[in-house]
């Protein structure tokens, strides 16, 4: 008899440690793979899913079937306890049953479903829905009553309003991914710039004004195919009277077949004709948007303009692609020394150097929200456009101007900071030793 007792103590412990392990692994599991082994055609994994779409139940079968297993184990030990010693069998029971629970039925087989959720997930998948459908009456009941002392208690059900938006989720999952050594920082990169798309604007990716390569439309036809082959862009707007005044936007490839056409008379060439109608767009305009009208439009080209419809810059499908993917070059491309680190670990930078991509370069975190230029930054943060030489301390970084002309920083040098409390200053403090 007493051995028939411990066999049901064992198996009551196995139940309990098989429950453990099922709450481990389903709480644990990830929707995402699920999903995507569900659709490879894994009927466990729907299952799981199914599971995880009813968690409320889950739980209280998990709960339920656990309690049991280790109730009815506990008791049946007591018993054959209290036969042998007497009523100082209820401590013998109790100590030997608290370790056999808490090793066996709790630690063990928790430990082995938290290292593979997943895995084991798709092994208990089926039980589980046995024992949900068996439990399910009682279950139903345990929730009748939960929810009404909830509701005399004044808690909300069902309130289940995440911290994050998904994409913040997304966004963290990356990071704690990246930090885990499973994504490389260019990987991580690049999901991040994806996920930014929608929040930034035209106007954080445009080439401004000023940096702009743009042709008299009124120049002799020699003089303009001259200066067309003396830039390295394909794309490039023309204007007349003013450089505000873009009447149009020559493509080099155009212009090559005009040439060809008029057999290598370039004073034949009417480039006024061959030019291509400009493309203006609102600078306040989500990139995500103007990626879906590049893709629309069959162009890579556009001029951006402020509420007031002044040219300030312009957009290509490229300059939205190098926000996910990073730089783009060819070879065809200028190298800009934007970004020199040096063996001290300051870092030199031009002052027209995005923030983004200073950030993206030397994973940084500063702010881009008030500026987009790193000389943006820094004239946002002294309030004042500083003179050579000056120095600032805000966001952890120490800034020095290096160089300046009229009314622009063209030039700084950033040191990081050491990483305590009391550097990150949110009002800069000004000076002359660096």
């Amino acid at each position: 008899m007493y051995w028939f007792s411990f066999g049901v103590v064992i198996g009551c412990l196995l139940i309990s440690a098989f429950f453990s392990a099922s709450e481990t692994a389903l709480t644990g599991s990830s929707r995402s793979s699920m999903l995507r082994l569900q659709k490879q055609g894994s009927h466990e994994a729907g299952i799981v899913a199914y599971l995880l779409n009813t968690r409320e139940r889950m739980i209280g079968a998990l709960l339920v079937g656990n309690n049991l297993a280790n109730i009815g184990a506990s008791a049946l030990a007591t018993g054959v306890f209290t036969a042998w010693f007497g009523e100082v069998g209820v401590l013998y029971a109790t100590g030997v049953m608290s370790v056999l629970v808490i090793i066996f039925a709790e630690v063990l087989p928790k430990t082995v479903a938290i290292n593979a959720p997943d895995r084991i997930s798709l092994l208990v998948a089926r039980p589980m829905t046995l024992v949900v459908a068996v439990l399910s009456p009682l279950l139903t009941v345990i929730e009748v009553i939960i929810r009404v002392l909830l509701k005399l208690l004044r808690i909300p059900v069902g309130a289940n309003q995440p911290l994050l938006s998904p994409t913040e989720r997304l966004r963290g999952a990356v990071d704690l991914i990246h930090h885990e050594g499973g994504v490389e920082k260019h990987d991580r990169d690049m999901l991040g710039g994806l996920l930014d798309l929608k929040d930034l604007q035209v106007s954080d990716v445009m080439v401004h004004r000023t940096e702009m390569v743009m042709i008299n439309a009124d120049l002799p036809s020699e003089n303009l195919v001259r200066e067309v082959l003396a830039t390295e862009y394909t794309r490039i707007p023309l204007w007349r009277e003013k450089s505000e005044n873009i009447v149009g936007v020559l493509h080099a490839k155009d212009l090559l077949r005009a040439i060809q056409l008029a057999e290598g008379d370039i004073s034949k060439v009417d480039v006024a004709a061959i030019a291509l109608e400009p493309w203006f767009v609102p600078e306040m305009r989500p990139l995500s948007e103007q990626l879906k009208a590049f893709r629309r439009r069959k162009t890579h080209f556009a001029l951006v303009v402020d509420e007031y419809g002044e040219v300030e810059g312009l957009v290509t499908l490229e300059d939205i692609l190098e926000e996910i993917v990073g730089d783009i070059s060819d070879e065809h491309d200028v190298a800009v020394a934007g970004v020199r680190a040096q063996p001290d670990g300051s870092v030199f930078v031009e002052g027209s150097v995005p923030i983004r991509d200073l950030n993206r370069a030397m994973d940084w975190n500063l702010p881009d929200e008030e500026a987009t230029t790193i000389a943006g930054l820094v004239i946002h943060e002294a309030r004042s456009i500083p003179d050579r030489g000056q120095s600032f301390t805000f966001h952890g970084f120490r800034f020095r101007v290096l160089r300046r002309e009229r009314n622009r920083i063209t030039a700084l040098r950033i040191v990081p900071l050491p990483r305590e409390p009391d550097t990150f200053q949110k009002v800069p403090k000004a000076g002359t030793s660096f």
